[in-house]
Protein backbone atom coordinates (compact mmCIF):
# COMPACT_ATOMS: atom_id res chain seq x y z
CA UNK A 1 0.00 0.00 0.00
CA UNK A 2 2.66 2.45 0.62
CA UNK A 3 4.42 1.32 -2.26
CA UNK A 4 1.62 2.52 -4.34
CA UNK A 5 0.61 5.34 -2.56
CA UNK A 6 4.28 6.68 -2.97
CA UNK A 7 3.99 5.71 -6.82
CA UNK A 8 0.71 6.92 -7.63
CA UNK A 9 1.90 10.51 -5.91
CA UNK A 10 5.01 10.59 -7.81
CA UNK A 11 3.23 10.31 -11.35
CA UNK A 12 1.10 13.63 -9.71
CA UNK A 13 3.61 15.40 -8.53
CA UNK A 14 7.05 15.02 -10.38
CA UNK A 15 5.03 16.34 -14.03
CA UNK A 16 4.04 19.82 -12.21
CA UNK A 17 7.96 19.71 -10.05
CA UNK A 18 9.18 19.37 -14.17
CA UNK A 19 7.55 22.18 -15.06
CA UNK A 20 8.39 24.34 -12.34
CA UNK A 21 11.87 23.49 -13.10
CA UNK A 22 11.68 24.51 -16.40
CA UNK A 23 10.39 28.12 -16.22
CA UNK A 24 12.58 30.88 -16.80
CA UNK A 25 11.78 32.94 -14.04
CA UNK A 26 14.20 35.49 -15.23
CA UNK A 27 12.31 36.38 -17.90
CA UNK A 28 8.82 35.24 -16.54
CA UNK A 29 7.05 38.72 -16.22
CA UNK A 30 8.65 39.70 -19.68
CA UNK A 31 7.35 36.53 -21.41
CA UNK A 32 3.53 37.07 -19.89
CA UNK A 33 3.68 41.02 -21.15
CA UNK A 34 4.19 39.84 -24.73
CA UNK A 35 1.61 41.33 -26.97
CA UNK A 36 0.53 37.78 -28.29
CA UNK A 37 0.42 36.24 -24.87
CA UNK A 38 -1.29 39.06 -23.09
CA UNK A 39 -4.06 39.16 -26.53
CA UNK A 40 -4.44 35.30 -25.40
CA UNK A 41 -5.13 35.46 -21.55
CA UNK A 42 -7.59 38.54 -22.91
CA UNK A 43 -9.75 36.85 -24.87
CA UNK A 44 -9.55 33.44 -22.45
CA UNK A 45 -10.58 35.79 -19.78
CA UNK A 46 -13.55 37.39 -21.56
CA UNK A 47 -15.09 34.25 -23.48
CA UNK A 48 -14.88 32.22 -20.53
CA UNK A 49 -16.59 34.68 -18.24
CA UNK A 50 -19.25 34.69 -21.29
CA UNK A 51 -19.86 30.84 -21.45
CA UNK A 52 -20.04 30.41 -17.42
CA UNK A 53 -22.52 33.20 -17.77
CA UNK A 54 -24.63 31.58 -20.31
CA UNK A 55 -23.98 28.17 -18.63
CA UNK A 56 -25.58 29.09 -15.44
CA UNK A 57 -28.62 31.11 -16.91
CA UNK A 58 -29.36 27.91 -18.71
CA UNK A 59 -27.31 25.38 -15.67
CA UNK A 60 -28.89 26.31 -12.56
CA UNK A 61 -32.62 25.81 -13.63
CA UNK A 62 -31.40 22.43 -15.55
CA UNK A 63 -29.85 21.36 -12.39
CA UNK A 64 -32.60 22.11 -10.35
CA UNK A 65 -35.11 19.99 -12.64
CA UNK A 66 -33.02 17.16 -12.78
CA UNK A 67 -32.77 17.23 -8.76
CA UNK A 68 -36.75 17.67 -8.64
CA UNK A 69 -37.89 15.42 -11.73
CA UNK A 70 -39.52 12.50 -11.43
CA UNK A 71 -36.47 9.12 -11.40
CA UNK A 72 -37.56 7.45 -14.60
CA UNK A 73 -36.97 10.56 -16.62
CA UNK A 74 -33.76 12.16 -15.04
CA UNK A 75 -31.94 8.40 -14.74
CA UNK A 76 -32.35 8.35 -18.41
CA UNK A 77 -31.64 11.96 -19.69
CA UNK A 78 -28.94 12.89 -16.81
CA UNK A 79 -26.16 10.46 -18.80
CA UNK A 80 -26.82 12.29 -21.76
CA UNK A 81 -26.33 15.94 -20.38
CA UNK A 82 -23.31 14.86 -18.66
CA UNK A 83 -21.54 13.16 -21.42
CA UNK A 84 -19.31 15.91 -22.63
CA UNK A 85 -17.91 15.64 -19.01
CA UNK A 86 -16.33 12.21 -20.69
CA UNK A 87 -16.40 12.78 -24.20
CA UNK A 88 -12.86 13.19 -25.85
CA UNK A 89 -12.69 16.78 -26.48
CA UNK A 90 -12.13 16.15 -30.93
CA UNK A 91 -15.09 14.53 -30.84
CA UNK A 92 -16.81 17.20 -29.04
CA UNK A 93 -15.39 19.78 -31.27
CA UNK A 94 -16.70 17.42 -33.96
CA UNK A 95 -20.31 17.34 -32.82
CA UNK A 96 -20.50 20.66 -32.77
CA UNK A 97 -19.07 21.61 -36.02
CA UNK A 98 -21.74 18.78 -37.03
CA UNK A 99 -24.22 21.27 -35.69
CA UNK A 100 -23.15 24.76 -36.51
CA UNK A 101 -20.73 24.24 -39.53
CA UNK A 102 -22.22 26.02 -42.73
CA UNK A 103 -23.58 21.91 -43.38
CA UNK A 104 -24.75 21.14 -40.36
CA UNK A 105 -27.95 19.90 -38.78
CA UNK A 106 -28.71 23.86 -37.33
CA UNK A 107 -25.68 25.68 -38.97
CA UNK A 108 -27.07 24.95 -42.25
CA UNK A 109 -30.31 27.34 -41.81
CA UNK A 110 -28.58 29.60 -40.13
CA UNK A 111 -26.02 30.97 -42.97
CA UNK A 112 -29.05 30.29 -45.52
CA UNK A 113 -30.92 32.97 -44.04
CA UNK A 114 -27.80 35.19 -42.86
CA UNK A 115 -24.75 34.50 -44.29
CA UNK A 116 -23.15 33.42 -41.01
CA UNK A 117 -21.39 30.86 -39.93
CA UNK A 118 -20.28 30.38 -36.39
CA UNK A 119 -17.20 28.51 -36.69
CA UNK A 120 -13.57 30.19 -36.67
CA UNK A 121 -15.43 32.95 -34.77
CA UNK A 122 -15.20 33.75 -31.05
CA UNK A 123 -18.62 33.03 -31.05
CA UNK A 124 -17.75 29.02 -31.52
CA UNK A 125 -14.89 29.78 -28.72
CA UNK A 126 -17.72 30.80 -26.25
CA UNK A 127 -20.04 27.81 -27.72
CA UNK A 128 -17.60 25.45 -27.01
CA UNK A 129 -16.76 26.34 -23.60
CA UNK A 130 -20.74 26.29 -22.78
CA UNK A 131 -20.87 23.14 -24.03
CA UNK A 132 -17.99 21.56 -22.53
CA UNK A 133 -18.44 23.37 -18.92
CA UNK A 134 -21.66 23.27 -18.13
CA UNK A 135 -22.20 19.91 -17.46
CA UNK A 136 -19.85 20.02 -14.67
CA UNK A 137 -21.96 23.14 -13.49
CA UNK A 138 -25.05 21.10 -13.43
CA UNK A 139 -23.23 18.01 -11.76
CA UNK A 140 -22.14 20.07 -8.73
CA UNK A 141 -25.81 22.08 -8.08
CA UNK A 142 -27.82 19.41 -8.90
CA UNK A 143 -26.02 17.19 -6.12
CA UNK A 144 -26.43 20.43 -3.83
CA UNK A 145 -29.81 20.68 -4.97
CA UNK A 146 -30.91 17.18 -3.88
CA UNK A 147 -29.38 17.33 -0.18
CA UNK A 148 -31.17 20.65 0.63
CA UNK A 149 -33.90 20.33 3.21
CA UNK A 150 -37.22 19.59 1.68
CA UNK A 151 -39.42 20.77 4.73
CA UNK A 152 -38.57 24.34 3.87
CA UNK A 153 -40.20 23.68 0.07
CA UNK A 154 -43.25 21.65 1.42
CA UNK A 155 -43.56 24.55 3.73
CA UNK A 156 -43.62 26.84 0.51
CA UNK A 157 -45.67 24.76 -1.49
CA UNK A 158 -48.33 24.66 1.58
CA UNK A 159 -48.25 28.71 1.08
CA UNK A 160 -48.51 28.38 -2.85
CA UNK A 161 -44.83 29.32 -4.00
CA UNK A 162 -44.62 28.47 -7.67
CA UNK A 163 -41.87 26.26 -9.06
CA UNK A 164 -39.89 29.96 -10.05
CA UNK A 165 -40.89 31.08 -6.61
CA UNK A 166 -39.03 27.84 -4.93
CA UNK A 167 -36.19 27.99 -6.98
CA UNK A 168 -35.34 31.81 -7.10
CA UNK A 169 -35.97 32.19 -2.84
CA UNK A 170 -35.31 29.01 -1.63
CA UNK A 171 -32.99 26.78 -3.92
CA UNK A 172 -30.70 29.39 -4.62
CA UNK A 173 -29.83 30.97 -1.32
CA UNK A 174 -29.50 27.36 0.67
CA UNK A 175 -27.41 26.04 -2.64
CA UNK A 176 -25.32 29.18 -2.72
CA UNK A 177 -21.89 27.14 -1.84
CA UNK A 178 -22.25 24.17 -4.30
CA UNK A 179 -23.39 26.89 -6.93
CA UNK A 180 -19.83 28.84 -6.36
CA UNK A 181 -18.27 25.04 -6.32
CA UNK A 182 -19.73 24.84 -9.65
CA UNK A 183 -18.76 27.94 -11.19
CA UNK A 184 -15.50 27.62 -10.36
CA UNK A 185 -14.86 24.34 -11.72
CA UNK A 186 -17.00 25.12 -14.69
CA UNK A 187 -14.21 28.22 -15.02
CA UNK A 188 -11.54 26.11 -14.88
CA UNK A 189 -12.59 23.59 -17.61
CA UNK A 190 -12.90 26.73 -19.62
CA UNK A 191 -10.04 27.91 -19.07
CA UNK A 192 -8.10 24.95 -19.91
CA UNK A 193 -9.97 23.29 -22.86
CA UNK A 194 -8.27 22.51 -25.90
CA UNK A 195 -9.36 20.22 -28.78
CA UNK A 196 -13.13 20.93 -28.95
CA UNK A 197 -12.09 25.08 -29.75
CA UNK A 198 -9.38 24.04 -31.84
CA UNK A 199 -11.84 21.87 -33.83
CA UNK A 200 -14.86 24.09 -33.64
CA UNK A 201 -13.18 27.63 -33.47
CA UNK A 202 -9.55 27.18 -34.86
CA UNK A 203 -6.21 29.17 -33.45
CA UNK A 204 -6.50 32.73 -35.48
CA UNK A 205 -4.46 35.14 -32.94
CA UNK A 206 -7.23 37.62 -31.11
CA UNK A 207 -10.29 36.00 -32.75
CA UNK A 208 -10.16 32.49 -31.27
CA UNK A 209 -6.36 31.79 -29.85
CA UNK A 210 -6.79 31.13 -26.82
CA UNK A 211 -4.83 30.62 -24.01
CA UNK A 212 -4.13 26.82 -24.54
CA UNK A 213 -3.98 27.29 -28.19
CA UNK A 214 -1.19 30.04 -27.63
CA UNK A 215 0.66 27.45 -25.46
CA UNK A 216 0.69 25.13 -27.75
CA UNK A 217 1.58 27.30 -30.70
CA UNK A 218 4.62 28.68 -28.31
CA UNK A 219 6.21 25.69 -27.31
CA UNK A 220 7.46 26.01 -31.11
CA UNK A 221 8.42 29.45 -31.64
CA UNK A 222 9.47 29.95 -28.07
CA UNK A 223 9.25 27.64 -25.14
CA UNK A 224 10.34 30.50 -22.31
CA UNK A 225 6.88 31.89 -23.06
CA UNK A 226 4.85 28.47 -23.23
CA UNK A 227 6.14 27.47 -20.06
CA UNK A 228 5.53 31.08 -18.35
CA UNK A 229 1.77 30.48 -19.41
CA UNK A 230 1.73 27.12 -18.31
CA UNK A 231 2.78 28.36 -14.84
CA UNK A 232 0.42 30.95 -14.76
CA UNK A 233 -2.18 28.74 -15.53
CA UNK A 234 -0.97 26.11 -13.06
CA UNK A 235 -1.36 28.64 -10.43
CA UNK A 236 -5.01 29.47 -10.94
CA UNK A 237 -5.61 25.40 -11.15
CA UNK A 238 -3.98 25.18 -7.77
CA UNK A 239 -5.81 28.05 -6.02
CA UNK A 240 -9.72 26.58 -7.15
CA UNK A 241 -7.93 23.22 -6.20
CA UNK A 242 -7.14 24.50 -2.72
CA UNK A 243 -10.05 26.90 -2.06
CA UNK A 244 -12.62 23.73 -3.10
CA UNK A 245 -11.59 20.95 -0.74
CA UNK A 246 -14.03 21.36 1.53
CA UNK A 247 -17.30 22.99 -0.67
CA UNK A 248 -16.11 19.54 -3.11
CA UNK A 249 -16.09 17.07 0.05
CA UNK A 250 -19.92 18.70 0.86
CA UNK A 251 -21.28 18.81 -2.90
CA UNK A 252 -20.63 14.66 -3.28
CA UNK A 253 -21.94 13.66 0.28
CA UNK A 254 -24.93 11.98 -0.43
Amino acid sequence: MLLATALASLIVIVPLFALLVKVPYAHFFSSLGADHALVAIRLTILTSIAAIVISAVLGLPLAWWLSHSPARISHWLRPILLAPIALPPTVAGLALLGLMSRGGLLGKYIYSATGWQMPFTTWAVIFAGVFVAMPFLVLITESTFSQLPRDVEEAALIDRASDGQLFWWIGIPQARSGIVTGFALAWARVLGEFGATMMFAGSLSGTTQTWTLQIYQELDINPDTAYSLSLLMLIIAMAIVIALRKPLREAFAR
